[in-house]
């Protein structure tokens, strides 16, 4: 597939197309491709000319944002050749292809593997063909089946977290990135005949219970958090038993855990990613909740912590459903594309890089953020 469609087709089906407009935003998508030549620059001074690699903390996981940001490239046109940095990186990551299957260097298996997999799948190359399917079978182990097997018996069943041996964590985080590597590497079985019978498949419907156990909707889920305020309802939190948000105590002595704007963006992504469709309740209850909660200058619930993965993860959740106006609670209908891509262009440093000034989840790394940031405005520019 070219790289264009390569994240849209998911909702060729399930979502439809969006209304057609008029072209629109001419002078906004120049400065967007400037925006992103001058970020690619930034990036191509941070990458190891040696290794390939971006990054320090967590090198696999970043060179694959990395990478997938120039693959996104608002700038690149269909035929181009594969740009030299990504073919670094893919070396990169196909060094670090460990027996079991995942990508990593020493922790956290199941995030790195996932980002891996998801960039290398951009750059899809026979000769690593065999790495990406034991990627993938990796990724389908770490879903999580605790206590009685084949049962729903635990809150985090369904789920998939960082991947380590005899784990009992899972979050909904963890749980997009694998669940989009996994939706796009169905493309590796499709001309394998009787072959693709004899690949493991994810439990989707599992998934989907633990998706649904991290939404704020008593009508789906019953855990003893739910929130009962209008303001929570069809939102996420981060897993069926804690929360980066809001904690709020009832009258009744009992605690809500409130939802916040990134996870819910990432609980959206999940439900697509894990194949329902744009009828679903409790897809049209998270819409709701976007709607209701929608800022381009703060991460809802959050502020200033995870604003990069919130942009990220809006702008791919929103791109990927089809949505093209936010409905706000006024009625107001805003323009999502250029809203986001203006404060993201007005947040561009001046050596091109993006960066938060709130470091939790490692956001003080320009590197991520940078990274972050053009993947956004990539799929942004495929629809603007």
């Amino acid at each position: 597939m070219k790289f264009s469609a390569f994240f849209l087709i998911v909702t060729a089906s399930a979502f439809g197309q969006a209304a057609s407009q008029a072209p629109r935003h001419e002078s906004l998508k120049q400065e967007l491709r400037l925006g992103v030549e001058r970020g690619l620059n930034f990036l191509r001074a941070k990458q190891n000319s040696e290794t390939g690699q971006w990054g320090e903390a967590e090198p696999v996981a970043i060179t694959g944002l990395a990478m997938t940001a120039f693959m996104l490239d608002a700038n690149r046109k269909p035929g181009d050749p594969v740009p030299a940095e990504v073919e670094k990186a893919t070396r990169y990551l196909i060094s670090n292809a460990k027996p079991d299957g995942s990508i990593t260097i020493k922790a956290r298996a199941t995030y790195n593997t996932a980002i891996a997999l998801t960039g290398l799948l951009l750059n899809n190359q026979p000769e690593n063909e065999e790495v990406m399917l034991k990627a993938r079978r990796y990724l389908v182990t770490r879903q999580l089946d605790l206590d009685e097997k084949g049962k729903q018996d635990a809150p985090t069943d369904g789920g998939i977290g960082y991947g380590e041996e005899k784990a009992t964590h899972a979050d909904l985080s963890n749980t997009t990135f694998a669940l989009e590597a996994l939706y796009y590497a169905q493309s590796l079985l499709a001309d394998k005949g009787d072959a693709a019978k004899n690949e493991p498949q994810l439990n989707f419907g599992a998934a989907i219970d633990f998706i649904q156990r991290c939404q704020n909707r008593p009508e789906s889920n019953k855990s003893s958090w739910v929130s009962k305020d209008p303001k929570d309802a069809g939102g996420f939190i981060y897993n069926p038993t804690e929360t980066r948000g809001a904690k709020v105590e009832n009258p009744d002595g009992t605690i809500s855990l409130r939802s916040y704007g990134s996870i819910s963006y990432a609980g959206l992504l999940s439900f697509i990613y894990a194949g329902l469709d744009a009828k679903d309740p409790r897809v049209k209850a998270v819409i709701d909740w976007i709607n209701a909660n929608y800022s381009a200058d703060e991460n809802p619930g959050l502020g200033a912590q995870g604003l990069y993965y919130y942009y990220h993860t809006l702008s791919k959740a929103l791109s990927i459903a089809k949505i093209d106006f936010i409905k706000t609670k006024d009625g107001k209908l805003i323009d999502w594309r250029a809203d986001i891509t203006q404060k993201l262009l007005n947040l561009q440093k001046g050596d091109g890089s993006w960066a938060n000034s709130e470091g939790r989840w490692m956001e003080s790394d320009s590197v991520l953020t940078t990274s972050y940031i053009l993947m956004a405005l990539g799929r942004i520019h495929q629809t603007l």
